[in-house]
């Protein structure tokens, strides 16, 4: 019997390495931290929101200097970022990202109209970097195996949470100023880089580009020579053209294929894999933007004292929610999308009618919905993910997990405009029968 609990742990241990087999702690960790920095400066950006713009401009603005500069970098970005090599990305996106941060945390305290253009201006530079960045990464999860995309998402759950809570605990505990705790967090995007250049394990990616390099040059020199003899059987062609003029005509030919090729796979992403990503960040954000604020109840019946407690509670729920299921891809996978993308608009509907005409005996079965609600996004997110992987042809993935990524900004880009317009509509529908809460907040 002394020896029951060694070999208990000793069959504890063998079950979860053959879970996780192929599993490598130092791939783990850094595409975590790569998920987490990623993401947490977005995060950051919009828990400061109310101290970056004051209270009389709309808290939407600054959403949509977070999301659109994303939304049009990821739409443009998985069509030529093959020719940056990926250690030169690394070092673009800490500065973008560092740069943004300092612009934003370095402009006046105050709402002027040239304060509040910087802080603009330093928020689109770091979401152009988070939004390239998803790209990057979500491509270089091709070269690290399926535990490396479980521990990208992971991060970007983790970011949520550590990102709103720690900004919270020093600008409302700890006492720490707005402008020290965001220049503070303009050193996050370093741990970005030590993570690439000293924790991620280089031979996965080395190995591939190695066979890249391998397989081209030939394949160049084959069109080469094919385009050659077809310049020869051209009557009139002079066979003494240049060979610096020829290879460049046959670069631009080689790169306008490229794009075209890349161009038809994306459009064969659409139904299976950007749909329902699309469809499920609609109607999640749009819920925490427009519809959210005005989820409230009579305080004596609620565990708050002060009506603008409801909506960072929900917030707080969500971001559990969207942790604990981007954190479970290792242990299970979803294969029918559109079945939690549609859960979450059934979720926007129900939530939008309880707001009209409230049904919910009390907050607390919201809670419960807004936790589901963050549990089925962060699942369709990783899911998605690791469909591709999984689907989509080797030679056709490292671009196509990139290019689904422009599916979820598209969707919260979507959600802020429709935010906008439902939260004042549900609010002056409430004051008009008699529930001026949201008023109050």
């Amino acid at each position: 019997m002394p020896g029951a609990p060694s070999s208990s742990w000793q069959l504890f241990w063998s079950r979860t390495k053959t879970r996780f087999g192929g599993a490598d702690l130092r791939v783990c960790a850094a595409f975590w931290l790569f998920g987490l920095v990623n993401n947490i400066l977005y995060v950051i950006i919009l828990s400061a929101a109310l101290d970056l713009v004051g209270p009389s401009i709309p808290k939407a603005t600054v959403l949509l200097a977070s999301i659109i500069p994303g939304l049009a970098t990821k739409l443009v970005v998985p069509y030529f970022i093959h020719l940056i090599p990926y250690s030169l990305r690394i070092f673009i996106f800490t500065t973008l990202s560092t740069c943004g941060m300092l612009a934003v945390a370095l402009s006046p305290a105050t709402t002027t109209a040239s304060s509040i253009s910087a802080k603009v201006a330093g928020i689109v530079l770091a979401n152009i970097s988070s939004g390239a960045g998803e790209v990057n990464f979500l491509s270089l999860t091709h070269f690290y195996g399926t535990f490396s995309l479980a521990a990208w998402g992971s991060g970007t759950g983790g970011a949520g949470l550590i990102g709103a809570g720690a900004y919270a605990i020093a600008t409302n505990e700890l006492g720490i100023s707005v402008h020290a705790a965001l220049l503070t967090s303009a050193l996050l995007p370093l741990i970005m880089l030590v993570s690439f250049f000293g924790l991620l394990p280089r031979g996965p990616l080395q190995a591939a580009r190695a066979m890249d390099l391998v397989y081209h040059p030939v394949q160049a020199e084959d069109d080469e020579e094919h385009e050659n003899a077809g310049l020869l059987e051209q009557p009139g062609h002079a066979p003494s053209s240049e060979a610096f003029s020829h290879q460049n005509q046959s670069w631009l030919r080689r790169g306008l294929h490229d794009l075209k090729a890349k161009l038809t796979r994306a459009r064969t992403l659409f139904v299976p894999y950007m749909i329902p990503l699309f469809l499920v960040y609609t109607a999640e954000y749009t819920i925490n933007q427009g519809v959210s604020p005005t989820l409230l109840f009579p305080l004596k019946e609620s565990p708050f004292k002060h009506y603008r407690a409801f909506y960072p509670t929900y917030g707080a729920l969500y971001q559990l929610g969207v942790f604990i299921s981007r954190s479970s891809l290792a242990l299970f996978q979803v294969r029918a999308l559109y079945i939690p993308s549609i859960l979450q608009v059934g979720n926007l509907i129900l939530l939008t009618l309880h707001a009209l005409w409230p049904f919910l005996p009390n907050v607390y079965f919201v809670f419960a919905i807004v936790l589901w609600e963050g549990l089925l996004g962060g699942l369709v997110y990783v899911s998605t993910y690791a469909a591709v992987r999984d689907e989509v042809p080797e030679e056709d993935r490292e671009f196509s997990l990139g290019a689904v990524a422009v599916s979820d900004s598209a969707g919260i880009c979507l959600a802020a405009f429709l935010g906008v317009a439902m939260e004042s509509c549900l609010c002056s529908w409430q004051v008009a029968h008699g529930r001026d809460w949201c008023r109050q907040l």
